[in-house]
């Protein structure tokens, strides 16, 4: 059995995806970032095979969006295991979520996500899991140098990440360094965009237009012509 674990922190307006304003509103982003969730949370839950675990900052009852999107976060994540992020920053947040959830379920490995990539699929997830099977650890790098997937058949090795800088240009290279300097080969997963300004939820809305998060960064394209610059990206 693998846990698939989605790191995510409640949309609250103001406190979430504030590097899409502008154009976005503190209430625009904080829409966005539940649509983003909404659909990972599709992804994870049509992924046959997995533990489902939600790694939360905040609280999903706190969330703004249009009315109700509490509750509807709440229903898309019944069943799930929620367990609160601790860490004084995200290195930290990360490390002791692998290891929450190491003592959670012992022995089993684990796959970390986020809620920046909404474009994932169960296929593809399926795939993440089948090769960190294979490998022992697995990495999915991001076009931002970043990355948007980690997993180790022993969660324990996440205690690494401490010591990596994170939300750099060379955060997903170090990351890769510090488990083999663990003793790990670590597998490449896909290179994946994930959504951190304007720019990224334009291209990552096109690649799933008839989901969640595409119908609102829509919504709010009308009022914000894009750049070509950002057409192009």
């Amino acid at each position: 059995m693998t846990v698939l674990v989605v790191m995510a922190k409640s949309p609250v307006a103001g406190q979430v995806k504030t590097r899409l304003c502008p154009p976005a509103t503190p209430a625009d982003a904080a829409r966005i970032a539940a649509a983003a969730l909404l659909d990972t949370i599709d992804a994870v839950r049509n992924t046959a095979g997995v533990s489902p675990v939600l790694a939360l900052a905040g609280r999903l009852a706190d969330a703004d969006g249009p009315a109700g999107t509490a509750a509807e976060l709440a229903a898309a994540t019944s069943g799930w295991q929620v367990l609160p992020q601790r860490g004084a920053d995200l290195a930290d947040r990360l490390a002791n979520a692998h290891a929450d959830v190491a003592a959670a379920y012992p022995g089993e490995q684990v796959l970390q996500i986020g809620m920046d990539t909404p474009q994932l699929t169960a296929d593809r997830l399926t795939d993440a899991v089948d090769l960190l099977t294979d490998a022992g650890a697995v990495l999915g790098p991001a076009v931002d140098g970043g990355w948007w997937a980690l997993g180790l058949q022993n969660p324990c090795d996440a205690d690494v990440l401490r010591t990596v800088p994170m939300s750099t240009a060379d955060t997903g290279r170090r990351t890769w360094l510090a488990l083999h300097g663990r003793g790990l080969f670590v597998a490449r997963l896909p290179l994946l965009r994930d959504v951190d300004d304007w720019g990224d939820a334009l291209a990552v809305a096109r690649l799933v237009p008839g989901g969640r998060f595409a119908r609102q960064v829509a919504a709010l394209r009308p009022a914000r012509p894009a750049t070509v610059a950002e057409v192009d990206r």
